[in-house]
């Protein structure tokens, strides 16, 4: 599961040496309240694209992505992925048959992983395709030796289709060797100019209550690199701090929380303070009643309670979540 992990957090861009573009899709069948069928793009460890049978549409994730492309390109993307939304029902039944599952009830799963990468100091590329079906390993591709190939009875009759379909196994070649990789230098391209734009970020304190822990909260600061930190009387303070992790909002932006777990005669009666430290700037909030925003008494505020900011984070990394919910379950199985 540490590759799942690694999913999950893996944020930040990287600009140098090796990049990758990666699509991953996940449909599931039989009592779960999932999307039939997920989808989401992911440029260097990024998720730039969401995509899930119960909106049928594309949805930007970054600020990068959003600035760069235009309709033409959401449609495309709808459309293919609409095509994959049909074409799994179909597939997901003749599957069943073949596994000897046609009679029974539960969940099943398909995943596909793939995608292409290339280093931008050396120019060598490669490209992988990933087939996986109710969390094993079902058919994947050999690029070098163009064909499909498959680790299971059940897959033969597919791979044997797919290797005789010349037009099928031309279009791999030319997708895998030249639209993937002109896209991914495309993104590279978007990533950098979107990597020179710095966006401060708002520095809360909130309180949910009088005996509920103070939370610092950083919002809306672009990119995703951030130190959040707690002092005491001018001493850096890590006893009592809860950190939370870097997560991204649905605006391309980012925020994170730390909480300190100290009881407010203790706060009252020494200087503590936030401190947040982004490549923009730094940001000191001093924790006073005054400065606490909280969501009871004379203090308190409609505009930011504490709850639907926590609420908001935990629904940004569930987008990745869904997205990268088919690779982890693919994964699992394989001892990863």
């Amino acid at each position: 599961m540490k590759t799942c992990l690694l999913l999950l957090i893996g944020i930040q861009l990287v600009y140098a040496g090796k990049h990758s573009l990666q699509y991953i899709h996940f449909s599931v069948f039989g009592g779960t309240d999932f999307p039939e069928f997920t989808a989401v793009g992911r440029f260097d460890d990024e998720q730039f694209d969401y995509f899930d049978s119960n909106i049928m549409k594309d949805v930007p994730k970054t600020e990068w992505i959003r600035q760069n492309v235009g309709a033409d390109y959401w449609d495309m993307h709808k459309e293919r992925r609409i095509v994959w939304v049909h074409r799994i029902r179909n597939d997901i039944q003749i599957l069943k048959d073949r596994f000897n599952q046609s009679e029974s009830t539960g969940v099943y799963t398909y995943q596909i992983m793939y995608g292409c990468e290339w280093d931008d100091q050396t120019g060598e590329t490669n490209a992988f395709e990933q087939h996986g079906y109710d969390g094993e390993d079902f058919i994947s591709l050999d690029l070098k030796e163009l064909r499909f190939i498959s680790p299971v009875q059940q897959g033969i009759p597919t791979v044997q289709k797919w290797n005789n379909d010349k037009s099928k196994l031309d279009y791999v070649k030319n997708y895998y060797s030249t639209e993937c990789i002109d896209w991914l230098k495309k993104y590279v391209q978007y990533g950098k100019s979107s990597l020179e734009k710095t966006v401060s970020p708002q520095v809360s304190l909130l309180q949910k209550d009088p005996s509920s822990p103070v939370a610092c909260h950083a919002t809306g600061f672009y990119p995703g690199g951030v130190t959040i930190n707690w002092q005491k009387n001018g001493q850096d303070h890590d006893e009592d701090v809860d950190l939370g992790e870097i997560v991204p909002s649905e605006n391309g932006t980012f925020q994170v929380m730390s909480k300190l777990n100290v009881k407010p005669e203790e706060w009252k009666k020494n200087e503590y303070e936030c401190v947040v430290e982004h490549k923009s700037r730094t940001t000191r909030s001093v924790l006073t009643e005054d400065n606490v925003i909280t969501n009871y008494g004379s203090n308190s505020s409609e505009s930011l309670p504490i709850i639907p900011i926590i609420i908001g984070a935990v629904a940004a990394v569930l987008l990745v979540v869904i997205g990268v919910a088919g690779y982890c379950v693919y994964q699992k199985r394989n001892g990863d």
